[in-house]
C-alpha cells in the first residue's frame, strides 16, 4: 500500500467512526466487567470470613449489591444479613419504607415458594446458629387462652387473629385496614420492639379498646397494673416464642392460616374469605 493510499485509508470515515465504535465497545464492556469482578472478589473474600465465623453453616449464596451497607446471606432456606466484613451479624427483617416492601419476607418466598411469607429469628436446630427462616404456614389457635386478647370490631365480621407490637407503624395501618372491612379482630400483643410494659398497661386499662388504639397513636394509657392478671399477655410472648413470630404484625385467619406484615384492606378481606395470600 503506498503513501497516498494509506491517505485514503485514514481518511475513510467509515474506518475513523468504526475504530471509534470498537474504542466505546472496549470501554463499555471494561465498564461492565470492572464492577462484576469487584462485586465477586468482594463475594469470594466474604464466604471465606464466614467459614472462619460460622463453621456450620453452609452458605449457598452471598449478594453485597442488593442493599446498601449489607450483603444478603443465603444458607439454604435460612436467611440473614451482614457487613462485607462478616464483623456484624443481622438477624431481622429488612424493609423498604419507600415502597413498604418486606424485603426479607419476598426473598424467603423465593428461597421456599411453598412457605406463606413470614419470618423469625431462632437458632437452627441443625446448625446450632441463628438465622432468618420463614415462620410456618398454619398454627392451632386452640392453643391460645382466651385471656391475653383485647377484642374489637362487629361480631358478625370475619375472625382474625393479630399479634401486634404498640411501637409497630405496620400494626396500626393493618388495624385500620381491618376496621375498614370490619373484622372482628382479637389483638394479643407481644413484646417485639421492648414494649411488654406498655402491652400490660393496654390491657389493663378500664377501656382496653380505646387504649389500644391510643397506644398507637402513643398515647399513654392510665392503668393499675399492680391488680390486672397479666399472665395472658405471658401466654401470647410463649405462643410466639414456639412458632418463630419475631416480626409484627402476624395475622392469623380462624383456620389457622397465617400471613405476615401489613396488607391494604381488599387485600385482607379476600384472604380472610379463604382467598390466597
Amino acid at each position: 500500500m503506498n503513501r497516498t493510499s494509506i491517505g485514503r485509508f485514514v481518511r475513510s470515515p467509515a474506518v475513523v467512526f468504526g475504530g471509534v465504535l470498537a474504542g466505546a465497545a472496549a470501554i463499555g464492556l471494561v465498564s461492565g466487567v470492572v464492577p462484576a469482578l469487584a462485586a465477586g472478589r468482594v463475594d469470594i473474600s466474604l464466604r471465606a470470613a464466614l467459614a472462619k465465623r460460622l463453621p456450620r453453616t453452609k452458605i449457598t449464596a452471598v449478594d453485597c449489591n442488593k442493599l446498601t451497607g449489607l450483603c444478603e446471606v443465603s444458607a439454604g432456606n435460612t436467611l440473614f444479613y451482614t457487613d462485607k466484613n462478616a464483623r456484624y451479624l443481622v438477624i431481622g427483617r429488612v424493609y423498604d419504607m419507600e415502597t413498604r416492601t418486606d424485603l426479607t419476607a419476598a426473598k424467603l418466598l423465593e428461597l421456599n415458594p411453598d412457605t406463606l411469607l413470614g419470618a423469625a429469628a431462632h437458632n437452627d436446630p441443625a446448625t446450632g446458629e441463628g438465622g432468618i427462616r420463614a415462620a410456618p404456614s398454619k398454627v392451632a389457635l386452640s392453643e391460645l387462652p382466651a385471656a391475653g386478647a383485647i377484642r374489637w370490631g362487629p361480631a358478625t365480621g370475619p375472625k382474625v387473629v393479630v399479634f401486634t407490637d404498640f411501637h409497630c407503624p405496620y400494626c396500626m395501618k393493618l388495624s385500620e385496614s381491618l376496621g375498614a372491612i370490619s373484622a372482628r379482630v382479637e389483638e394479643r400483643p407481644i413484646s417485639v420492639l421492648g414494649t411488654r410494659a406498655l402491652s400490660d398497661k393496654v390491657y389493663c386499662a378500664k377501656n382496653q379498646v380505646a387504649a389500644l388504639h391510643g397506644a398507637y397513636r402513643h398515647e399513654e394509657p392510665e392503668t393499675d397494673t399492680a391488680k390486672c392478671d397479666v399472665s395472658g399477655l405471658d401466654a401470647n410472648e410463649a405462643f410466639a416464642k414456639r412458632h418463630m413470630f419475631s416480626g409484627t404484625p402476624i395475622v392469623v385467619r380462624a383456620d389457622g392460616a397465617v400471613i405476615e406484615g401489613f396488607r391494604p384492606a381488599a387485600e385482607l378481606a379476600a384472604w380472610l374469605k379463604g382467598g390466597a395470600a
